[in-house]
Order: structure tokens, then C-alpha cells, then sequence
């Protein structure tokens, strides 16, 4: 019998949480670093620089490489042969793990998860609890696999009930796309096949937790149905031609993960749930002899990445921009931003437009005017820094939104990550405003640009609380200009294209 101490579970977990915010997996860096390396399409290119640049800062300055640290999810295989000491569950133990590694003074971790989801949404403040799934095995050990899931992925898992009779591979290619670019690509693909709806996306979630493998696979040549299915899979979403960041290219998805389970002679569940550019999850076992020694990587594993968007791109005072300057701005364009912005996400603009519906006045700081709206949650800053790693949140959560605010006040452009849907681009073209982009998943590079940042109103929201920021060359993209024309939809309409003819050529 081996004694499990409860010291030795949280401490485990705590550290492991801390570990994943600031080190991606290497396995993930060096499928990004090909990626790179391979990419054609400019745009996506830089993207990519930016994510592992953005991965590097954060490796040595221990620092979370997204400002969403996600909601855990954690795997435990317990052997049957453990003891325990104290009266803690295991799952009282795992939270307290959360608790401390989100509330690590030295590495302030963004508390997002909110209780009462269907109510008051009421932030729990230290990120519990976790998401917890449980297996008795035989042994005497603790194996745990543990992940941090950003919103953004998390938002694109999607599940269908399938007749027997039909392609997941044609399933998956004609989902992929109505995923949007809001999970950041490029990513992997987690699939789970069978079992019953809620089985099948457990699968896929777990299949996430596996390395980077698909070149090797690729190499020695698949030796089941589930390995012709991922190189299948791998080859029909990457000939969608979205990119990285959704910008078109040559890389969507760097690995197929599929984990299956029997199902019933009627069902085929299928669950699909991707992994982010912040990809974060660890993996080791507790065997009674103290916590788990997670070995930092070597700096030498990511590649040196010279990128400068200085000499393509136009610089923009956003203390003096008009709505005349911004309609020189072409799609796909390279602005570097300075001067001051104001930031919101969903609850600040809940809340502004309540006020502007019931004619009340917005506080005194809260001035639109010829202004920009970032959309971010910042994490809190530590030591010397101005602000936390401050990337962008999923721009469509806020499309519903955009049409009023654009309407009753003088706002002339905002700032997020991915696309925007059709309700926003009308909106977008009608106000002769316009939508920037910023990578997803280069939180912390992007903090570097910030030089002042301070809580002007709702302080009481938390991270979702409007902040305003002074930002010295802040790298965006314009994605919609004033004429309504979306570099989400022109790019990767391109690559699709640019795909297509090249697998042609090689055929004939």
C-alpha cells in the first residue's frame, strides 16, 4: 500500500499549473517552428512569429503566454491499492492545487471562472473549481493529466450525432470552417468517436492531452483505421486554406488527435474540440515519495525569431486619428498603434449599452470620441509591469453590440482577435468604422507595447472591468475596413484556391 499525502497532490498541482502558464509543451514549438518555416502566406507568417516570440518571452520571464489561463480540466487514474492521509477528497485537493497556483503572487494566473452560469455569473476569484475526471485503476499510483483550456477554443468544440453510414472526415471539413479563427489556429484537433454524446466528448478532450506526433505517423505510414482517419482529417482541413489566425495559409491544424470507444449499432457520436495557440497541459504520476519534479525545458528548443513590423507598416497616433485617416486604411494593412485606447469585453458592454438604452450618462472616462475599444481581460500585473499579458478575446462575442455602440457614441474602430460576423461587418461599413486584429496567443509580446494602464469604470467586473491603456506601437492587422471587406473571408479564399491548384499540379 502506498500512502498518498495531500500536501504532496496540491503541490503537485499548483506547480503544474504554474509550469503550463508560461511553457508550452516542445513538441507544440517545434510543429509551430515548421509551420513557420514552410508558411507561404505573409500574414500567417507573421503570425506565427508572433506566437513563438511571444512563447520565448514567456518561457523566460515565466509569465502566462495567454491572458485567458483557462478553465482546468485534470485526469486522474487512481490506483486501487492508494491510501490517504487526511480527510480531503481528492477532489477537495485538486482545487486547493487550483487555488494556489492561480492566487502565486510571483505569477498572477487570470481568475475567470464564474459560478451561477445560468444567473448571476458571479467570478469565483481563484479559477475553481476545476473540471475533474476520475478513473480507479489497478496499482498504487496517482496519474494525472492536466490541462488549462482557454474560452476561445473551448467556445469552437463542437459534437453531432451521426447516422453510421456517414464520413467524420466529411463532417469534420465542412465544420472546421464555421468554427471561425476564434480558437486561435494553428492548433490541433481533438476528436472523440463513439460511446454515448457525453463519452464521445470526453474523448475528444482527453485526446488533447497527447504530444505532437503526426509527422511521424506520417513517416512510417498509418497501422489503423483511426491513423488513416487522422492523416485524412489533417490533409482536408489544412486544404481549407484558413491559416493561422484565420488569415489564410498553408497551416490550419498541426495534429489530428482521435480517441474511440464502442457505441451503439444506431449511434455514431462524434465530438471535435480544438486546442489553441496557448496550448498548456503537463502530464505526470505521484508514486508516494513526494510531488511531481516537472523539469523546465531548454531555451535552445525554440527557434530564434527576428521580427520587426516596423518597415511595412503605418504608424497610427490615436490621440489625434480621424474618421478621414482611417479610410486610407486598406485590409490586411500592418498598423502600429500608440496613444491611448479604452479595452471592454462582454460584461462592460452589456453594461455601457443598459446605460445608453435607459438614457443614462457614461462615467465621466468612458469617452468614445474618435476612439478605439480593445477587447481584453488583462491578467494583473506583478513586480514592475504596467499590466499583465493583455492578448485579445474572441471579437464575434461582442457583434451583437457593435451595431448600438457604433450608433450612440463616437467610436471609430476596436481591436480583438479573429473575425467578425456579418451583423458586426454591416454595422462596421454603415458607421465607417473599423475592426483591427491582434494575434491570439502573443498575450505577453502585446504587453510589452502597453505603457500606462489604469481602471477607468467597473471596477467591479474584474478582469472585464474597462481599463484604459497607453499603448507605444501596438502590431494590429486591419481586418474589416470601412468599405465592410474582411480579410477573414479574402484570405483564406485565396489559400483554398492557391491549395487547390498546387495538389492539381502534383496529380497531373
Amino acid at each position: 500500500m502506498t500512502l498518498m499525502r495531500t500536501q504532496d497532490v496540491i503541490q503537485s498541482v499548483a506547480e503544474a499549473l504554474q509550469y503550463i502558464s508560461y511553457y508550452h509543451p516542445t513538441d507544440f514549438v517545434r510543429a509551430v517552428s515548421e509551420a513557420y518555416e514552410m508558411e507561404e502566406s505573409a500574414a500567417a507568417k507573421d503570425a506565427m512569429a508572433q506566437i513563438l516570440i511571444n512563447s520565448r518571452l514567456c518561457a523566460e520571464g515565466k509569465r502566462p503566454i495567454c491572458q485567458d489561463t483557462g478553465i482546468v480540466t485534470v485526469f486522474l487514474k487512481v490506483g486501487m491499492q492508494l491510501q490517504w492521509e487526511g480527510d480531503l477528497s481528492l477532489t477537495e485537493m485538486v482545487n486547493e492545487g487550483v487555488r494556489q497556483a492561480y492566487r502565486n503572487p510571483d505569477n498572477v494566473l487570470r481568475a475567470s471562472i464564474l459560478s451561477d452560469p445560468a444567473g448571476a455569473r458571479k467570478n469565483t476569484g481563484d479559477n475553481t473549481p476545476a473540471v475533474i475526471h476520475t478513473e480507479v485503476v489497478p496499482g498504487d499510483k496517482l496519474e494525472i493529466k492536466l490541462a488549462a483550456k482557454g474560452g476561445g477554443s473551448e467556445n469552437k468544440a463542437k459534437m453531432v450525432m451521426l447516422n453510421p453510414s456517414d464520413g467524420i472526415a466529411d463532417w469534420v471539413e465542412a465544420t472546421l470552417p464555421t468554427m471561425g479563427a476564434g480558437w486561435c489556429p494553428p492548433g490541433m484537433l481533438g476528436i472523440g468517436i463513439g460511446g454515448t454524446a457525453e463519452k464521445a466528448a470526453v474523448l475528444a478532450k482527453e485526446s488533447l492531452m497527447d504530444p505532437i506526433d503526426i509527422h511521424e505517423l506520417r513517416r512510417r505510414g498509418p497501422a489503423s483505421r483511426i491513423e488513416e482517419l487522422r492523416l485524412e482529417i489533417m490533409d482536408r482541413a489544412n486544404a481549407l486554406g484558413i491559416g493561422a489566425q484565420g488569415l489564410g495559409g498553408l497551416t490550419t491544424v498541426l495534429d489530428v488527435k482521435i480517441l474511440d470507444y464502442p457505441t451503439h449499432a444506431a449511434s455514431l457520436p462524434v465530438a471535435m474540440i480544438p486546442n489553441c495557440a496557448a496550448t498548456r497541459h503537463v502530464h505526470f504520476t505521484l508514486d508516494g515519495f513526494g510531488p511531481a519534479a516537472l523539469v523546465p525545458p531548454k531555451l535552445n528548443e525554440w527557434p530564434e525569431i527576428h521580427w520587426d513590423a516596423g518597415a511595412k507598416a503605418r504608424r497610427v497616433n490615436l490621440d489625434t486619428v480621424t474618421k478621414a485617416d482611417i479610410a486610407e486604411w486598406q485590409p490586411g494593412e500592418t498598423l502600429l498603434l500608440s496613444g491611448t485606447m479604452l479595452t471592454g469585453r462582454d460584461a462592460a458592454h452589456k453594461r455601457l449599452l443598459s446605460m445608453l438604452e435607459n438614457g443614462e450618462t457614461l462615467p465621466e472616462a468612458v469617452n468614445f470620441d474618435n476612439k478605439f475599444i480593445y477587447y481584453v481581460g488583462p491578467v494583473d500585473p506583478v513586480r514592475e509591469e504596467v499590466i499583465g499579458p493583455a492578448g485579445p478575446t474572441t471579437a464575434t462575442r461582442m457583434d451583437k453590440f457593435t451595431g448600438s455602440l457604433l450608433e450612440h457614441t463616437g467610436l471609430i474602430g476596436m481591436i480583438g482577435k479573429a473575425e467578425r460576423g456579418q451583423i458586426a461587418i454591416d454595422a462596421i461599413r454603415a458607421h465607417g468604422a473599423v475592426y483591427l486584429m491582434a494575434v491570439g496567443g502573443a498575450a505577453y509580446l502585446v504587453s510589452k507595447a502597453i505603457r500606462e494602464a489604469r481602471v477607468v469604470a467597473f471596477e467591479d467586473l474584474g478582469m472585464e472591468a474597462i481599463h484604459e491603456f497607453v499603448v507605444d506601437e501596438m502590431p494590429v492587422t486591419v481586418a474589416v475596413d470601412v468599405n465592410g471587406e474582411s480579410v477573414h473571408r479574402t484570405g483564406p479564399a485565396v489559400w483554398r484556391e492557391k491549395i487547390a491548384e498546387t495538389r492539381s499540379l502534383k496529380v497531373t
